[in-house]
């Protein structure tokens, strides 16, 4: 193609015409943009431009159909005697973009002029929704074809929009009917229907002999034989003419349009303030992006074009709920059953008993049961074992009920499940997995409390502990004699690091580096490695399968060994404490190598500073920004847990 051609066709557009090129004749004005924005600022502004009072009764008209069929001069010819109300023009590019409005007082009738079916536009998902939100608040709607017969893509559309007014616009108008007080709700019946063709050749629909005077029923037919259904409308009509010589005969179109209007018995009028509530209601409820590549095309008005377009990070399921459903404090909800993802850890323990009587509770592991005081609920812990409490039937297991021969919870009082998971919802998450967190605070609690009173275990008890619950790759300490890295000696009190990757000890100088080993078990989280596996980045025998324990299992044998050796419990056991950590993290809160500086006063951690996490919401804080205790039951901490400064000095409920 040559270079003047493609400069040729840059300089031309065939999109729709420019706002700004469509100049508002003081009869109508644009009600609703292409983004489908509203264009009136109030009920007030609304009525201001239709020029209409506000104790009016009116009923609302709308008009669909193809691009270039001649919807706005229909409006014109049929209902302002000509007068050019809505733009037309001779153009091949669309003169309508968007929907205008304009008031009849003939009729009392807000008119809507749409923008055409299968015109070049630049959004053309956000273009059929808007039709549809423009058919919810219509009391009679021109479908406008100059087909010579009628096409399927007509019955299609009237079809789809039928069944998507059923599934998702009459939930939200009866609740818009039940705020304004109405006597009959609005979506009890959706808006009568007239099919308007113009022919200049063929027969119209009824003009046969064998079917003479039956076009409403023909129509039905044709409805019927594509597997569509016009349920939500009250009533579907043909109207025909045909015109060898211009102009086009309204006449009839002009006789039904009052018939409609004027009956009372399914559609009664109703205040202009009423149509802008409905019309606003629908465009809060159904605004948004719509991805075109999260759409499959079945139908005109898809599924997608109305609900939440949040999907299982699990499974990849969409939400079913309508779109917006969160403002309503409705929950994401999905149908099928969701799949295990070890980085989600979404699976929950539900009350069997309850389960059984209709009522979904879910249980997560606890160091002590809610009604006991700290104290009392670890002293429980450290000889019965983690507890699982159910909020209505009490505490239904002890992992350490007796000494031998304890169920597996899941076989007796509690039934598994798979649950999605949301992006922006990560309510069951927060609860369920830092369970392992609060079992490791627990622990920490013991070792504090009886440290004040005892004078401690020597350091090869540390040592001990930590070879019981190390990876079976690890050096065991008692092999350690000098750093792997700089065969220096290690002295008497210096702590020995253990290397993620290799497995070898080393001193601090020589494990100052960090990052992910999955290859070992230890996931994406950054972890201690030392120089020279730093530097190759990761384990060089990629041949071998690591025999690597699972991060749960782990956390497991840390608290388990720490209660069976209560007696030897000191700060010495604070080295395996550590060691676990990272495996306990609730997934709320911020990782280690992020924190560079305390989350309330910005002070910078330095090496010697520890950080702590806060309960509640997660972030590093220093020791002095987070001195004060608190329950966090909304995290699934029923005991004082340290908290930050900023929400030690909340008023709510944390």
């Amino acid at each position: 193609m040559s270079e003047t051609l493609l400069k040729d066709m840059d300089e031309i557009s065939l999109g729709p015409a420019k706002m700004d090129e469509q100049k508002e004749n003081g009869r109508s004005f644009l009600l609703v943009d292409e983004n489908e924005s509203l264009q009136v600022k109030n009920e007030g502004h609304f009525l201001q431009r239709l020029g209409c009072s506000a104790a009016q009764a009116v009923k609302v008209l709308s008009i669909f159909g193809n691009t270039g069929d001649g919807k706005s001069h229909t409006l014109n010819h049929v209902l302002f005697d000509g007068e050019e109300v809505f733009a037309t023009s001779p153009s091949p590019s669309s003169c309508t973009v968007g929907v205008w409005a304009a008031y009849d007082p003939h009729l009392n009738l807000i008119v809507l002029d749409t923008e055409g079916l299968l015109g070049a536009a630049s959004q053309q998902n956000r273009r059929m929704r808007l039709l549809l939100k423009v058919l919810a608040v219509s009391d009679v709607v021109v479908y406008r074809t100059r087909a010579e017969r009628l096409h399927n893509d007509m019955f299609q559309f009237l079809g789809s929009a039928s069944a998507a007014y059923l599934k998702h616009f009459t939930p939200e108008l009866r609740t818009l009917s039940n705020r304004c007080g109405l006597d009959v709700p609005l979506s009890s019946l959706g808006p009568a229907v007239i099919v308007f063709q113009e022919t200049s050749r063929t027969q119209l629909l009824g003009q046969d002999a064998s079917a003479l005077g039956q076009a409403d029923t023909l129509l039905q037919k044709r409805f019927h034989d594509l597997g569509q259904s016009t349920d939500a409308f009250s009533s579907v009509q043909y109207v025909g003419t045909q015109t060898i010589t211009p102009p086009t005969d309204y006449s009839q179109l002009l006789q039904i349009v009052n018939q409609q209007v004027n009956n009372t018995s399914q559609r009664a009028p109703r205040q202009p303030a009423i149509v802008f509530s409905a019309l606003k209601a629908l465009s809060d409820r159904f605004c948004g992006e719509i991805s075109d590549d999260k759409i499959s095309i079945c139908s005109f008005f898809p599924d997608e074009y109305f609900t939440c377009p949040s999907v299982c990070l699990s499974c990849n399921v969409r939400c079913k709920n309508g779109m917006n459903h969160q403002k309503d404090a409705v929950p994401h909800m999905a149908d099928g059953l969701c799949q295990y993802a070890h980085q989600y850890n979404n699976k929950v323990l539900i009350c069997k008993k309850c389960y059984e009587g209709g009522r979904e509770v879910i249980v997560v592991p606890k160091t002590s049961a809610s009604t006991d005081n700290q104290w009392l609920g670890l002293a429980k812990y450290a000889w019965s074992g983690y507890v699982l409490e159910c909020a209505s039937c009490g505490i239904i297991y002890r992992s350490r009920q007796y000494w031998m021969g304890n169920q597996d919870p899941e076989s007796s009082v509690v039934r598994p499940e798979v649950k999605h998971v949301w992006q922006d919802n990560g309510g069951f998450q927060t609860d369920h997995q830092n369970a392992a967190q609060r079992v490791l605070d627990g622990v920490n609690y013991i070792i504090q409390s009886v440290s004040e009173y005892s004078s401690g275990p020597t350091k090869a008890v540390a040592a001990w502990l930590t070879d019981q619950v190390a990876p079976p790759y690890w050096k065991p300490n008692a092999e350690i004699i000098k750093c792997h890295g700089c065969k220096r000696a290690f002295e008497e009190a210096e702590r020995k690091h253990h290397c993620r990757s290799c497995g070898e000890g080393f001193c601090q100088a020589c494990s100052t580096h960090s990052m992910p080993v999955p290859e070992r078990g230890w996931g994406g989280t950054p972890v201690r490695v030392c120089d020279e596996c730093y530097r190759q980045g990761g384990p060089q025998q990629t041949g071998q399968v690591a025999n690597t324990e699972t991060r749960t299992l782990v956390a497991r044998r840390v608290t388990e060994v720490a209660q069976s050796t209560l007696d030897m419990v000191s700060t010495a056991v604070d080295y395996p404490l550590c060691f676990v950590k990272g495996v306990a993290r609730p997934d709320y809160w911020i990782p280690d190598h992020e924190i560079t500086q305390c989350h309330c006063c910005a002070k910078r951690f330095i090496p010697s500073m520890s950080k702590h996490h806060c309960r509640a919401c997660g972030q590093g804080v220093c020791g002095n920004c987070s001195s004060k205790n608190r329950p966090v039951p909304s995290r699934g901490w029923d005991h004082p847990v340290r908290v930050c400064n900023d929400c030690a000095d909340r008023n709510d409920s944390l």
